[in-house]
């Protein structure tokens, strides 16, 4: 029976980001172990989803793991674990023959593909944030398909457990999508372990069709893939549509091995597990600077300003400043703290650290009186601000 939720999202849906797992594109021969590497009847199969996405008036933007794995397969790496520099080796060669297989297989369907490597260091820089953002954009406009990846060349922290769970959350929300698409290989989230015996008397696993809120009984439910080829498990999975709920994006996840989910999926079939509770907390900008950016100091607020702008959603101004505390330049993201020094919010300044230690508590004339050209009215503008409960 058609889902009401499903179809809602599908009548608004005019950008999707699909995360595709290692595990969807790999082989799944028995016996073949961790050199069975990259699948390319696979990634032809979703090379012709992404072109019956693109008919039907939708931009699709990929997030697609499968670098390492491939990496491993061409290097002849039998070995479970590998080491850092190993990882790294392994992405290096996995990437470029991942890349050459999308755009091979998408070229047979008419479109474009275009690499975009990515590392937290890129998300956290506004600049460099914006610049992939508008990368994306003019790709899209071009009708290219991005084709987004870790840098897992180069980075290390990346590396780990649901590095790209979470970066096609980040992405959802840096492309304003409508929808976030996660392809694993299980068919979403269960009320129990589906893989394990069911003790005598207790009920057997149900897939659970639409999640509202993740609680933390939700997060428990989730457990961490026993897939070799895999990097993430459910808890990042879950971990991730908590990200995309707070910008108001649904995250379906799907069992990608299931070559006819995408299309039931887009003939509004009650299908995977739906995360969404059609409730918009942050726009992409604000999910940025709560969820992204790491404060370079703090603001000390009266009680009038954290009145103002938790319950008036006003702009912090220099009157409402008590202390500043620690060093940052303009534009960096501050943290505010009320009299408890409880955190209420995060925000980017238009002074630095200096300066505002100067007009800390002054009324807006004595501001402008002393900068003259170069005033600001407000310390942090509220487009600028991110409430934190």
């Amino acid at each position: 029976m058609p889902s009401n939720a499903r179809k809602n999202i599908l009548k608004n849906l005019k950008r999707v980001v699909i995360k595709i797992g290692s595990s969807v594109i790999s082989h799944h021969e028995p016996g073949k172990g961790l050199t069975q590497g990259l699948n390319p009847e696979m990634v032809l199969h979703y090379a012709k989803k992404i072109k019956m996405i693109v008919g039907k008036n939708c931009q699709p933007i990929i997030v697609s793991s499968g670098a390492i794995m491939a990496g491993r397969a061409r290097l002849g790496i039998n070995r479970e674990f590998l080491s850092i520099p190993e990882k790294q080796a392994c992405a290096s060669i996995g990437q470029s023959f991942l890349m050459h297989t999308y755009e091979k297989k998408l070229d047979k369907q008419g479109l474009k593909a275009a690499q975009i490597l990515l590392s937290h260091d890129d998300l956290g820089n506004r600049k460099r944030y914006l610049n992939a953002k508008h990368t994306i954009e003019t790709l899209i406009d071009y009708g290219v398909i991005p084709i987004i990846n870790e840098n897992d060349t180069v980075t290390v922290d990346e590396i780990k457990i649901g590095d790209n769970d979470t970066l096609s959350a980040t992405v959802a929300s840096l492309v304003d999508a409508q929808a976030l698409i996660i392809l694993s290989d299980v068919n979403g989230l269960y009320t129990r372990d589906p893989g394990q015996r069911v003790p005598k008397g207790e009920a057997p696993a149900e897939l659970i069709s639409q999640v509202n809120r993740i609680t933390p009984e939700i997060e428990k439910l989730a457990g961490k893939t026993t897939n070799r080829l895999a990097v993430g498990g459910m808890y990042t999975k879950i971990l991730s549509a908590k990200k995309t709920m707070n910008s108001g994006i649904p995250c379906l996840l799907l069992n990608g091995l299931d070559k006819k989910s995408l299309d039931r999926f887009f003939d509004g079939e009650e299908v995977g597990t739906l995360f969404w509770s059609n409730k918009r907390k942050f726009g992409s900008r604000k999910h940025w600077i709560a969820h992204t950016l790491k404060p370079q100091g703090s603001l000390l607020l009266d009680p009038g300003a954290c009145r103002a702008i938790a319950k008036g959603g006003k702009s912090l101004l220099p009157a409402g400043i008590k202390n500043v505390e620690g060093k940052f330049e303009f534009g960096n993201c501050v943290s505010l703290l009320n009299e408890k020094r409880k955190e209420i919010g995060r925000g980017l300044v238009n002074y630095n650290s200096s300066n505002l230690d100067q007009i800390k508590g002054m009324k807006t004339p004595a501001v402008r009186t002393l900068f003259s050209d170069h005033f600001y009215e407000e310390v942090i503008h509220r487009d600028d601000l991110a409430l934190i409960e």
